[in-house]
């Protein structure tokens, strides 16, 4: 009996004919490298929020302690020092001795490697640590103590406090003129503004500069620096060849318009300056002192940092614990950017 080949349905036949392998799978993509960086200091959450400029949004957080606020990198940008202190928040019109007892074993600078994004050490500086400045070569910290009325000078490299200065009360901003030759010290409480020459060791003045000055920034030839008033609704303008005052700029009415962070564009043509309750950040040309924009910017603009593009600028917004970014062509929020519990500061860096 002849044997006949099994018969194969024409069907299965085409298929196993046409088929080809499956392709494989889509290699993962990774994240391009953003030209810079954004860091912001999360008061009440004890962290830093990492911001990815391109892709608008948060890609990183670092623990780093106890209410973090002043932010500021090393000249090399490879370091990230962020205040740190274990004092509860005092705002004002709060019964300071219904609040908890300070935590000073809390208090000093955190260092961040921006390569690992890990704290790598805390240098102590001091009672309850604000704001702080550093050297232009970044061998010396200039930290203001606000509890105690001191500003400080810290050795990096030691981690040693190597001179102490009496200030006025409730220091809070410090600010480094770009040439190196003396930093300000901003008192709220006394409304005064301590000249510390840092090669000299020495107080070389104190201002007299409005109600509750918070920050100040120098053009970058270090001959004019601005001084936000909180309770004045103005900038003090201080000729800082002399260090006295020449002028002020009005923002807005006192109580309405809370003047808090300013800071400087690289090229010293624009000084940005946020508002806090006054929900705006203001856009000054120094070149007149006259304001040429304002913007909304969420319930408390408070750290504000420029994009070292100058395209977009970046303010915290405690209350709503989220980043506003504001397009500064458009000169509007283009997104809202969700962070930790607090941000207070900001800054950004190129990598």
């Amino acid at each position: 009996m002849k044997r006949h080949a099994a018969l194969i349905p024409l069907a299965l036949l085409l298929t196993a004919c046409s088929s080809t392998p499956p392709p494989p799978p889509e290699a993962k993509q990774e994240r391009a490298k953003p030209p810079y960086l954004v860091y912001i200091t999360n008061e009440n959450g004890g962290d830093v929020s990492v911001i990815d400029p391109v892709a608008l949004e948060v890609v990183a957080t670092i623990p780093v302690g106890k209410r973090p606020r002043g932010i500021h990198a090393s000249p090399d940008h490879k370091l990230i020092y962020v205040a740190l202190s274990g004092s509860p928040p005092a705002p004002p019109g709060v019964d300071e001795s219904t609040l908890p007892p300070p935590d000073k074993t809390a208090d000093g600078i955190g260092v961040i490697d921006a390569a690992s994004g890990k704290v790598i050490r805390v240098i102590k500086s001091g009672s309850d640590p604000e704001e702080f400045d550093l050297s232009p070569d970044g061998a010396q910290l200039y930290v203001s103590n606000e509890d105690a009325a001191l500003a400080s000078i810290v050795d990096v490299a030691s981690g040693a406090i190597t001179q102490t200065f009496t200030v006025g009360e409730e220091p809070e901003g410090v600010t480094r003129s770009p040439n190196g030759a003396f930093f300000y010290v901003t008192s709220e409480q006394t409304g005064t503004i301590a000249v510390i020459d840092p090669k000299a060791n020495k107080l070389l003045k104190t201002i007299k500069a409005g109600r509750r000055p918070r920050s100040v920034a120098f053009l970058p030839d270090s001959k004019r620096a601005y001084v936000t008033n909180e309770n004045d609704g103005f900038l003090t303008v201080i000729d800082s060849t002399r260090h006295v005052v020449t002028g002020k700029i009005v923002l807005g009415a006192p109580g309405v318009i809370k003047p808090m962070r300013v800071i400087v564009s690289p090229g010293g043509e624009t000084a940005y300056v946020s508002t806090g309750r006054g929900k705006k950040v203001f856009v000054i040309d120094t070149r007149t002192n006259t304001v040429t924009a304002s913007m909304e910017a969420g319930q408390r603009p408070w750290g504000i940092a420029l994009a070292p593009d100058g395209k977009l600028l970046f303010a915290a917004d405690g209350p709503s614990n989220s980043v506003a970014v504001i397009d500064l062509a458009q000169k509007k929020v283009v997104k809202s950017i969700p962070a930790g519990r607090g941000p207070w500061g900001a800054l950004a860096i190129p990598q």
